[in-house]
């Protein structure tokens, strides 16, 4: 199928990276609607292919085996289904909550997108070797204590503003800012990470990431347009905006994404050969790579991405 047909930051093969994207790109809930969302997502980012990634794209061997590449990255997918599924469970309030049609509409997208995301993080642990009859309580097992220690502070947080006080703008900018906004750059860290050794994973981040691509472009056009008709809403904003930020510092995130680097390092040193001289970013190759490297990488990663959104919105002096 002709790729003129989508949306160029919505199709597999012309869509920018996720950072990259979503710092360059002005999107808006008026240019990503229902009628947007059907004609460009099905078949200009899946491609058909409703579990991230084409049939025959598969996970290395070594991957099902024990060791510390597969549970490196099984802990990644139960973790990241678990908050996809409460990235979802939040939408809804906004769905709910939206002022007009078009908000409606593109909310709905991408409470969908969500679930999906839910869906195919936990699909490709049954690929790596997890029974379906015990997927739940592996999910439960591998993500419970991180669940608990940072995604349901962030998720009482964000109802706070949607559940609690009716707060639209609110939940955009919790969602936007400081869920989406922070945890989005350790995606395209991982595309790029499991690109050699799961082919398939590398897919499902790269599906996954086209959508983020549009979930924080948006959002911050609506916390925008929003601040430039309220000018007096800013510090009210601001102030919700900078208690998000000190609670991520209390968050133990950083212990997080150290243990699941820690294993990935070790499933280098065991495996570093199937790598061969595959570059993780221009010039740098990932066998060549340290833990301290690579989450350095990230961080920047994420907050180069945020300056620039909060730049976009007028919010710049939040960080």
């Amino acid at each position: 199928m002709a790729f003129a047909n989508f949306p160029a930051e919505a199709d597999w093969d012309r869509a920018p990276s996720l950072v990259d994207g979503a710092i360059e790109l002005d999107l808006t809930p008026a240019s990503c609607d229902l009628q947007y969302w059907l004609a460009a997502v099905p078949q200009g980012t899946l491609r058909g292919n409703v579990l991230g990634h084409a049939a025959d794209v598969r996970p290395h061997p070594v991957m099902r085996e024990p060791g510390p590449l597969n549970s490196a990255l099984t802990q990644e997918l139960a973790f990241r289904s678990i908050a996809e599924e409460k990235a979802t469970r939040a939408i809804a309030y906004m769905v709910a909550l939206a002022p007009d049609n078009e908000t409606l509409e593109f909310y709905s997208t991408q409470l969908l997108d969500e679930a999906r995301h839910a869906m195919v993080f936990r699909s490709h642990l049954l690929q790596l070797g997890v029974e379906k009859s015990e997927l739940w309580g592996t999910i439960e097992r591998l993500a419970a204590a991180d669940r608990d220690a940072v995604l349901v502070p962030l998720e009482e947080f964000g109802l706070r503003s949607l559940r609690e006080r009716g707060d639209f703008i609110g939940g955009v900018l919790v969602l936007t800012v400081l869920v989406e906004g922070v945890l989005a750059p350790a995606a395209e860290l991982s595309e790029r990470k499991w690109r050699a050794f799961d082919p398939a994973a590398a897919d499902i981040e790269r599906g996954a990431g086209i959508d983020e691509i549009r979930h924080l472009t948006v959002g911050s056009a609506i916390v925008r347009e929003h601040l430039l008709r309220n000018p007096g809403d800013r510090p009210r904003v601001l102030e919700l905006l900078r208690e998000g930020y000190r609670l991520w510092e209390r968050l133990p995130v950083e212990d997080m994404v150290l243990n699941r680097e820690k294993l990935f390092q070790q499933g280098i040193e065991q495996h570093g050969e199937l790598l061969g001289d595959y570059e993780v970013w221009p010039g740098r190759r990932l066998a060549d790579t340290t833990i301290e490297e690579r989450m350095a990488t990230g961080q920047e990663w994420a907050q180069r991405m945020q300056r620039s959104r909060l730049a976009y919105m007028g919010l710049e002096e939040a960080i």
